[in-house]
């Protein structure tokens, strides 16, 4: 599916390119850095507030979290409620998951509804996810790095979810369930009432 790409002036700066892909559910903005690779290694610039689009030039990132994994992990479908709800730019540093997000915005067409896409440590895309999502992931091959930036702190306190398992939800984690590894808690979640 061909997406949106958001225009703007900095786009032809020489050595520094990055483009933001709109996606069929308003907010969830898809980042793909250019990477400079040479018989050294890469180099990737993964944040840089001043060349966002609007969406995200305000946003104040002030915590940074990051999980290892094997593969058949899945964790989710997170979000904090009320004041500390918090926007979210994923990615992963080494391996894949498949990054899956839920829409719990009462007054959002796409109310219900979720996106998924795959990072990896090979195609260094990230996605922001604005606050009002639930998110999760699964984990698609052992030892994948998943990071990524909040623009609220955590609280325990306002923790919640919904079951990754809903089956009104209809998420293709791409594990077969045998291999499925889930928490106790993220078991224990309510389904989606829609």
């Amino acid at each position: 599916m061909n997406l949106p790409v958001y225009q703007s002036d900095w786009f032809s700066k020489k050595n520094n390119l990055m483009l933001f892909e709109k996606t069929r559910i308003n907010g969830i903005i898809i980042i793909r850095p250019k990477v400079f690779q040479d018989e050294r290694g890469y180099f990737v610039e993964t944040f840089n507030q001043e060349k966002c689009p609007d969406d995200l030039k305000n946003i104040n990132f002030v915590q940074d979290n990051e999980s290892c994994s094997n593969y058949g992990v899945i964790r989710g479908l997170h979000f904090q409620e009320g004041t500390y709800a918090q926007a979210k730019l994923v990615r992963v540093i080494k391996g894949r998951v498949l990054d899956v997000v839920l829409d719990l915005r009462i007054d959002s067409e796409t109310y219900g509804q979720t996106f998924s896409i795959e990072l990896s440590g090979e195609n260094k895309t990230q996605m922001f996810i604005p606050r009002g999502f639930a998110h999760g992931y699964s984990v698609l091959q052992d030892d994948s790095i998943f990071a990524y930036k909040c623009d609220n702190y955590y609280r325990k306190e306002t923790e919640k979810g919904i079951n990754p398992m809903d089956s009104s939800l209809q998420i293709d984690w791409r594990i077969p369930r045998e291999h499925h590894i889930i928490s106790e808690k993220d078991r224990a979640w309510p389904v989606l009432i829609k």
